[in-house]
């Protein structure tokens, strides 16, 4: 599959943003983000009282000719974060819309990218039925992180997903060492919302990313139409049926997509979970540069 929104301009486009990561997240030293802990950057951050053990290199000799006492200088502490990307490969994320795959996996790419440029680590999780595949691992790195994209350009949407199963089936979900990227339609009969509460449990920062088409938002079909799901192999599925579209019924859809909707921002609220809705019909530098700002996860 061509990433036909992947481009170097694209790219370059993201060199100006990062991710503003919950503080209190340990994550990895060596990095870029601001965590409540105190380190050893070169960027001051107050002064408390020595004890005894304290490296006496960071007494302030200067606070000590004033007041007699010692006291010890704290600096802010930097760390690297884990970036896991987990990305539903199922059949009605893609296999007869090329263009929301394509949107999918860009978004995926854009991600990953954000994080890398930032200097953290990236993972690409690939969600097929019930387990994860992980063919580059932790990424570290722009080198690797382009080499990696070949997993992304080379995806096959079909079958089913289930969430749950194939996040507690994944190795790569850490403790409080960063961010974890949900990326679907949640379009899926699995209770996805375990998986959620499994990373909070692990103190893991999650956003959820639902991509729509446009068709699927605001279905255009008139009169009798055959559906079929693009999840299921069996024709004889209950769940594909003949219909006549009119007017009332598109109504229950969308008061039904809403309802759906709402119960998944009503839930991500609850559980302090960032939460977007996507159209891809919307340029995805929106996505990327406004709506992550928008919730706060850029700046």
């Amino acid at each position: 599959m061509e990433l036909s929104y992947i481009n170097d301009a694209f790219f370059s486009r993201l060199e100006s943003l990062s991710f503003n990561l919950k503080s209190y997240l340990s994550g990895y030293f060596g990095g870029k983000h601001l965590v409540k802990t105190f380190g050893q950057t070169v960027e001051f951050a107050d002064f408390r009282d020595y004890q005894l053990g304290d490296d006496i290199r960071r007494i302030d000799w200067n606070l000590y000719s004033r007041f007699e006492k010692f006291f010890i200088r704290l600096f802010t502490d930097e760390r690297q974060m884990k970036v896991s990307i987990f990305l539903d490969v199922s059949a009605s994320m893609g296999k007869d819309n090329p263009k929301k795959a394509a949107y999918a996996t860009a978004c995926a790419a854009g991600i990953g990218y954000l994080a890398i440029h930032n200097m953290d680590k990236v993972s690409f999780n690939i969600m097929k039925e019930e387990t994860c595949e992980n063919k580059y691992g932790t990424i570290v790195g722009k080198n690797q992180f382009f080499r990696s994209i070949e997993v992304l350009e080379n995806i096959t949407f079909e079958g089913e997903t289930d969430i749950t199963k194939c996040i507690l089936n994944s190795n790569d979900d850490g403790t409080a060492n960063g961010l974890t990227v949900i990326i679907s339609d949640f379009l899926t009969e699995g209770n996805w919302k375990k998986a959620v509460d499994y990373l909070l449990y692990k103190k893991r920062q999650v956003l959820l990313l639902q991509i729509l088409t446009p068709e699927e938002l605001e279905p255009t079909y008139t009169g009798r139409v055959n559906l079929i799901d693009s999840e299921s192999l069996d024709i004889s599925d209950p769940k594909n049926m003949r219909l006549r579209i009119n007017i009332g019924l598109q109504s229950a859809y969308q008061m039904a997509l809403e309802e759906f909707k709402k119960d998944i921002s009503d839930y991500a609220k609850k559980r302090e979970v960032d939460y977007i809705s996507i159209d891809t019909s919307e340029a995805i530098e929106s996505v990327l540069f406004k709506q992550l700002l928008k919730v706060g996860m850029m700046s």
